[in-house]
């Protein structure tokens, strides 16, 4: 073991195209009696979306893809998607409502036949967008979120509830789509009661975004599924935020707000002259019941047929319990899972079996089923055994074998004036390697995207492709994360580019005062606001080694003046200040004006269909840079993230080469050749 080469040049069976065969998670789970569908990616097939299938009531079953090639469950709304299909009763089983993301049509598909259209023919390329698909009180219509392009420019939309036909008629007759409800710029959340006479959503405008301000609306369905008269506002408004509301039943509507500075459940009742109560806690806790909606359908509460309603909940990990109607105490599921995530369903005959994904420091995202007595088992690797997807048949020097896997343990550094920062540790780990006496280990400084967003620490091959190799990494929740309540997220406001940077640098010199991390071997790495943060560091510090910075926004006033999507584009109203007002700070702080003080190395990664960060952002910061080392990699067909095996492998090689050249170590990946 004294003989090991140098930290980063550790032989790994982890290798690049691993990590790209493995890239994304089983995702967006909805049942159905016994049956439990969900999506998972195919990043060997250009990076699509299929549909997977078991069942509750077979401990044998196994998941079955469903959904064949070509066809790719995706939803554009907002750029980010979200929940793309729904489940619908047929006579002759299941079939599925679908987003197809090529033209974002909707469409109706029962395994064994062809998907056919539901919606028109958009006038243009991917011109209607739908999200969110609920079934009507009838049964004979999905209602869902529509984002209808109105003109040229990214803000050229209008969004609306609507009703599709079930039948069809919709395909050739836009008029068969109707409206349900709008009334602001976005909306998200349709549900309708149990008793099909009351529709609730969720809506907010410019300049807020869903983690700032939205409102909860309730209104009465008249003669055909309008609603009737003007809707109730029954929770939300200024400083208060609304994420989700799940009907109980006709009179019972419960939500997840933050009114308190923490996303908690609330129960609100109609009396007996019809009008909505104030919301009552349902669970009173300084913890997390809920999150920031980035896509549109998550659920991290659900309220079952039988039994208490249940929820997804914690402080920077997080549990799936059931909530004491009673008490509001809440009672965690007993599983080695330490990471629910808020796409929380209920299935089983009886309406009492809850289904999530989840996932451990040792254990891959996975579709998890637990029942009303607290048993549960995987139902997306059901051969998963003890310490990981896939450790059943693991073996030693494969990429399976859980001892080329990093243990990460939590971390809270100290920042300026003495705040917390909240962050996950991954040293390097390899069963026939260690640092020789006297070396201290390169470190990558992870920053996750968002910035309202948070890094879960779970079982990640793309994690364990460096720490296998000797290379440290360190995920920080800088300020702005979630997880960590209000008072947290908005240490950012105003203070984009500022707070985060100072952050991640604290973990970075902590890590190096400690003798954990070479202080001249620290890098920064990150995508989106990730790539932002990345890029600013770079700009205006001199801590970083060099940087790995992914689809970036490095130009404010760009970005706040037409060079995104809808749905971000007043976002910088409150992360960096009022446009044209804070003009100046704008440009003091973009990245993009201070390329040419660039000092370090770095390589930058770009999709080049990306409309959210598009690519003239990241050519404008690359023609600015002088005589540091660089490479910059643009990718046809990729949009925001990476979703296609040979890109995902690509960047992998890129990056773990530009540390070989900076670090000094040898590596078998590809040389990427740096020009200055």
């Amino acid at each position: 073991m004294n003989d090991a080469p140098p930290c980063g040049a550790w032989p790994s069976p982890i290798g690049a195209g691993d990590v790209a065969d493995h890239e994304g998670a089983p995702n967006w789970p909805a049942a159905l009696g016994e049956e439990v569908w969900w999506t998972e990616p195919r990043p060997a097939q250009g990076g699509r979306v299929t549909l997977c299938r078991t069942r509750l009531d077979d401990p044998a079953a196994r998941p079955r893809e469903m959904l064949p090639a070509p066809w790719n469950v995706r939803s554009r709304v907002h750029e980010y998607g979200g929940r793309p299909y729904a489940l619908v009763p047929a006579a002759a089983g299941t079939a599925v409502v679908f987003a197809e993301f090529g033209d974002q049509r909707l469409y109706l598909w029962q395994p064994g036949g062809e998907p056919a259209p539901l919606t028109p023919e958009p006038p243009e390329p991917a011109g209607l967008r739908y999200v969110e698909p609920v079934l009507s009180p009838e049964g004979r219509e999905v209602w869902c979120v529509c984002e209808r392009s109105t003109g040229p420019a990214p803000t050229d939309v209008r969004r609306a509830i609507v009703a599709v036909p079930l039948d069809g008629s919709a395909a050739g007759d836009p008029a068969a789509v109707r409206e349900v409800a709008a009334g602001h710029r976005f909306l998200a959340c349709p549900r309708v009661s149990p008793d099909g006479r009351r529709l609730s959503w969720i809506g907010w405008d410019h300049p807020d975004m869903p983690w700032d301000s939205t409102v909860l609306h309730i209104a009465d369905l008249g003669p055909g599924g309008r609603t009737a008269g003007a809707p109730a506002t029954v929770a939300g408004g200024p400083g208060v935020s609304v994420v989700q509301a799940e009907w109980a039943d006709a009179d019972t509507l419960y939500c997840v707000a933050d009114p308190s500075g923490w996303w908690n459940p609330y129960r609100i009742s109609a009396g007996a002259d019809g009008t909505w109560g104030e919301p009552r806690p349902a669970a009173a806790a300084e913890e997390e019941f809920g999150g920031a909606l980035w896509q549109l359908g998550y659920t991290w509460l659900a309220v079952p047929a039988r039994g208490p309603v249940a929820a997804v909940h914690g402080r920077a990990t997080s549990a799936l319990g059931r909530i004491d109607p009673a008490t509001g105490t809440v009672a965690d599921a007993d599983t080695p899972h330490t990471e629910w995530f808020g796409r929380l369903a209920v299935g089983g005959a009886a309406g009492d079996t809850l289904v999530c994904p989840a996932a451990a420091p040792d254990i891959a995202p996975e579709i998890v089923a637990v029942g009303p007595s607290g048993s549960w088992r995987s139902l997306s690797a059901p051969d998963r055994r003890g310490r990981g997807a896939g450790a059943a048949s693991a073996a030693e020097g494969t990429a399976a074998d859980p001892d080329y896997m990093p243990v990460p343990r939590p971390r809270v550094f100290t920042g300026p004036g003495g705040r917390e920062v909240h962050a996950n540790l991954y040293p390097p780990r390899n069963p026939h390697a260690q640092p020789a006496p006297g070396e201290r280990p390169p470190y990558a400084v992870w920053v996750h995207g968002g910035p309202t967003g948070r890094s879960p620490m779970i079982r990640d091959l793309e994690v364990a492709y460096f720490t296998s190799r000797g290379i440290g990494v360190v995920e920080v929740d800088y300020g702005g994360s979630t997880g960590y309540g209000r008072a947290y997220r908005e240490r950012l406001r105003e203070n984009w580019g500022v707070v985060d940077v100072e952050d991640c640098v604290a973990a970075a010199h902590a890590l190096a005062e400690e003798g954990a991390a070479d202080p001249g071997r620290i890098a920064i790495r990150g995508g989106s606001a990730g790539g932002w943060t990345a890029a600013a560091a770079l700009a205006f510090t001199d801590v970083f080694a060099c940087a790995v910075v992914s689809f970036p926004i490095v130009d404010l006033a760009g970005w706040r003046t037409g060079e995104t999507h809808d749905f971000e584009s007043q976002y910088l109203e409150s992360l960096v200040g009022p446009w044209p007002e804070a003009a100046r700070r704008y440009a003091d702080r973009s990245p993009v004006n201070r390329a040419g003080d660039v000092s370090a190395p770095f390589v930058l990664l770009q999709g080049l269909e990306d409309e959210i960060c598009p690519p003239a952002q990241a050519e404008r910061f690359v023609q600015r840079v002088n005589g540091v080392p660089h490479a910059y990699l643009a990718f046809e067909g990729e949009q925001h993230g990476f979703r296609r095996k040979e890109t995902i492998r690509a960047a992998l090689e890129a990056e773990l080469s530009l540390y070989a050249q900076v670090f000094g170590f040898e590596t078998d990946a590809p040389h990427l050749e740096l020009r200055r």
